[in-house]
């Protein structure tokens, strides 16, 4: 399979930004903006609404590898129908391609190959940036997570926690969240996980905490959440897998990356805090011990 079929639209004009001119820069944030839904009129009317000629737009397409903009806006709505799939629609198209092999190794071979191509595109200054500010003991985190994604958000927290004081996990009931987004202060960071199928809220809760000055860190899907318009840094992982739900693998991988970055950036403190909490644990009879 060609490696440019594997990448989105969004994928192609990060790639290839600094190639385009002026004028189709121009055009390609406009479309980076509202994405993908800026890209899906006519295309007099996606190069008006960017100030841009129509002319621009065919050749900005071609700069990005499609035969012309109407094969650019296939794309798009490729794009968009994958991201609303439900997971019944999502097992169906995987059900009728499926090799002749065991599931584990579908499954597998889907893993790997979206390690592969996440790990390509992480920028490890992103990474370490983003690093940084979980380490900042100045600054107060505050995790939340959708129906889903949900476990990925209390397994940060669970990890953070123990590493540093100052981390709030957000409840799911969403009628809350004005609440937790009342304490935020400017420089605190929100991170916030959200795949395809976006959920409304989590837009919501990054849309309002941004209003408060918080910086967001957001976990989603290679076409992207809605609230990563409102985040300073953007953790983007291919999730496809032949199942009828999405595969967390990826996500997962980053999360617990960050955990160790950030543990091994504050060992001191890190270690003071292990060795209370395991007095604690002690104390409690929590864990079995054989001696």
């Amino acid at each position: 399979m060609d490696a440019a079929q594997d990448l989105t639209v969004a994928d192609r004009i990060r790639d290839r930004f600094e190639s385009l001119t002026r004028a189709e820069r121009q055009l390609a944030n406009a479309m980076l903006e509202n994405y993908p839904v800026s890209g899906m009129g006519s295309i007099t009317a996606v190069a008006e609404a960017s100030d841009v000629s129509t002319p621009t737009a065919v050749r900005m397409a071609k700069k990005l590898g499609f035969a012309g903009f109407p094969e650019l806006q296939a794309a798009l709505r490729a794009e968009l129908e994958a991201t609303i799939s439900s997971p019944i629609a999502k097992h169906d198209r995987w059900a009728a391609h499926a090799p002749d092999t065991h599931i584990l190794n579908r499954f597998a071979e889907a893993v790997m190959d979206n390690m592969r191509q996440t790990l390509q595109r992480i920028d490890a200054d992103v990474f370490n940036a983003v690093a940084a500010l979980l380490s900042d003991r100045e600054r107060a985190v505050y995790v939340a997570g959708g129906r889903i994604t949900r476990s990925l958000a209390d397994y940060l927290f669970t990890h953070m926690q123990v590493i540093r004081n100052g981390v709030t996990l957000i409840a799911s009931n969403a009628s809350t969240w004005p609440h937790y987004v009342l304490n935020m202060r400017a420089g605190d960071v929100l991170v916030a996980f959200d795949i395809r199928r976006y959920e409304h809220d989590i837009l919501r809760l990054a849309d309002m905490a941004r209003a408060k000055g918080a910086v967001l860190v957001l976990f989603t899907d290679q076409w992207g959440s809605p609230a990563a318009k409102h985040a300073e840094y953007s953790f983007r992982s291919r999730i496809e897998a032949p199942s009828a739900w999405d595969s967390s693998v990826v996500t997962l991988f980053i999360v617990e990356a960050l955990i160790a970055a950030v543990e091994t950036a504050t060992w001191q403190e890190t270690r003071e805090r292990m060795k209370t909490l395991e007095e604690m644990f002690d104390q409690t009879k929590m864990f079995r011990k054989f001696t």
